[in-house]
């Protein structure tokens, strides 16, 4: 049995989420529909699984669609004591992916979805079949704009994300170019009410890769050089294009590493752009899966 939700969260967000244990905490997934084909949708930070909601309600009676939640974040557990590297979150899902006993994963990713999806899923490339990337890297950079670097900061950066929300609440805000209305702010915000529960906020932005040998630059790097698997794979991006940190930049380095795939720059969405053009991307994620 999942958690009880407020009812404006549950009007929202109308799913029963299943849980599966890592063994260093417990990770919250919405797993809806039945077969051993799959749309495995990824997420980024600061948001969890509610970001792909209507994709779900859209999905769910013609495929089976699954949704995490990584650790420490949305309805998952937040243990204190997690190392919340890009390794760890890509091991923690690589798990849950081979207790499900899938056949056939078609991935979805976006933000830090991007390198998490990625790199546990072309650990078996053999089950990944379509790829849908929406703003994202999963490959080494050094462009991160002022307001992320100031999130970094020793001590400065953790009491602005973790005391005063000064990274999920501006999300909500900075990330669409159409304001959400307030109980959807309110969605993405839900999880990450106090210091201990935006742990995993404050560690994505610490572990951003700086190409400096870390271990999350290492693990960066193993994804990357798998990359030239998509090229054998049916690829199609979706790409808001006023989001202020993965701009066309990043877009553009898709394009010269996937030249194959179709792609739209959508002018008018921004990062969350599964909220500025929703429609659009349902349509066109439908399409692309071949859903009747």
């Amino acid at each position: 049995m999942g958690p009880r939700f407020p009812h404006w969260l549950q009007s929202l967000y109308p799913f029963e989420p299943q849980r599966f244990d890592t063994g260093r905490g417990v990770m919250s997934y919405l797993d809806e529909g039945t077969g051993d084909e799959a749309v495995v949708m990824v997420h980024g930070n600061p948001t969890w699984s509610f970001f792909y909601r209507h994709l779900v309600l859209g999905l769910r009676g013609r495929i089976r669609c699954i949704a995490v939640d990584h650790l420490g974040c949305g309805l998952s557990e937040k243990p204190q004591d997690f190392n919340y590297t890009l390794a760890e979150h890509t091991a923690n899902l690589r798990r849950l992916l081979d207790s499900l006993g899938l056949r056939r994963i078609h991935l979805i990713v976006h933000d830090w979805g991007g390198p998490i999806g990625l790199g546990a899923t072309l650990a078996n490339p053999g089950q990944l079949a379509r790829v849908v990337i929406l703003n994202t890297a999963a490959f080494a950079d050094t462009r991160v704009p002022a307001r992320i670097r100031l999130c970094r900061v020793p001590r400065l950066g953790e009491w602005l994300v973790r005391g005063l929300n000064g990274f999920a609440w501006p999300a909500t805000w900075m990330a669409v170019s159409k304001r959400l209305p307030a109980d959807v702010r309110r969605g993405y915000l839900y999880p990450y009410n106090n210091w201990s529960n935006r742990i995993a906020t404050h560690r994505f932005v610490v572990d951003i890769p700086r190409d400096e040998g870390g271990p999350s630059d290492r693990a960066l790097a193993e994804v990357q050089a798998k990359l030239s698997i998509l090229r054998d794979r049916p690829v199609r991006i979706l790409w808001g294009g006023d989001d202020f940190c993965f701009d066309r930049h990043y877009y553009n380095r898709w394009r010269v590493i996937l030249p194959g795939a179709f792609a739209d720059y959508l002018e008018g969405a921004g990062h969350y752009v599964l909220e500025d053009a929703r429609e659009y991307c349902l349509r066109e994620i439908s399409a692309f899966l071949n859903l009747p």
